[in-house]
């Protein structure tokens, strides 16, 4: 069941889980933290909450009764709505090879089951914290750059977190954007894996550093041969 105590659509989070022992626990824990839930049993359900609510971020279970949690996932990034919503998974597959393909399919976090459930609540708000401290670059003068030109062939739009190629719009979810802002506020500077970290991912990253490479990985596949991102070996990567 949903549980309502927030009529703010802002702050809606929807719970893609089917064991409803689960579901009620992070449903109460979010409710506390003063987001509204909305709850689904399957990800045929959960995509249907999405396109009718316009969460802020999805909470989303692995193993699903009619599709996996990965294939949710890719139809949140194929979708124009939804390709920057943010992902958060909640499962007991806990192998690298799953971490890692959450990750490439675009996921925020990737948190595993046994869980806490105040630090699930506090991922939930460091992912929705980041995504809105992304939307500007200071420069000197006190001038708020809005768009970022890479090149002759990839422009970011800051305010609304779009990136055009060559073939137009790119979708990016949301740590692929603020990982490519970041490089492209410091275009010409090489960057170790823990400047990014601490950069787009924050202090209170629960992860390790090789989830820089995975989405490195991504943004090259998507914007190809245009993207000069260059990798510094044993130190990071550098943009331009």
């Amino acid at each position: 069941m949903s549980h309502v105590v927030n009529a703010d659509a802002e702050r809606t989070v929807v719970v893609v889980e089917d064991d409803p022992n689960i579901a009620d626990l992070v449903d109460l824990y979010l409710r506390q933290a003063g987001f509204r839930v909305l709850q689904a049993a399957t990800g045929a359900r959960g995509l249907e909450l999405i396109a009718l609510h316009r969460p802020v971020l999805v909470v989303l279970d692995v193993g699903l009764p009619d599709v996996d949690g990965f294939e949710v996932c890719r139809q949140i990034r194929a979708g124009g709505s939804t390709a920057a919503l943010p992902v958060l998974f909640l499962t007991a597959r806990d192998g690298e090879i799953d971490r890692v393909l959450g990750l490439e399919l675009g996921a925020d976090d990737y948190v595993t089951k046994p869980f806490s459930p105040r630090e699930l609540v506090a991922r939930v708000k460091a992912i929705l914290r980041r995504g809105s401290n992304g939307a500007a670059s200071d420069l000197p003068g006190g001038i708020a750059a809005t768009v970022l030109d890479l090149g002759d062939a990839i422009t970011i739009d800051l305010a609304r977190r779009e990136v055009r190629g060559a073939a137009g719009v790119v979708a990016l979810a949301t740590k692929e954007f603020d990982l490519l802002a970041h490089f492209a506020r410091h275009q010409g500077i090489v960057l170790s894996r823990q400047q990014l970290i601490d950069a787009v991912w924050g202090a209170d990253w629960y992860g390790d550093d090789r989830t820089v490479d995975v989405h490195v990985r991504q943004l090259r596949k998507k914007l190809g041969d245009d993207l000069p991102l260059a990798t510094v070996w044993g130190v990071g990567y550098r943009l331009g």
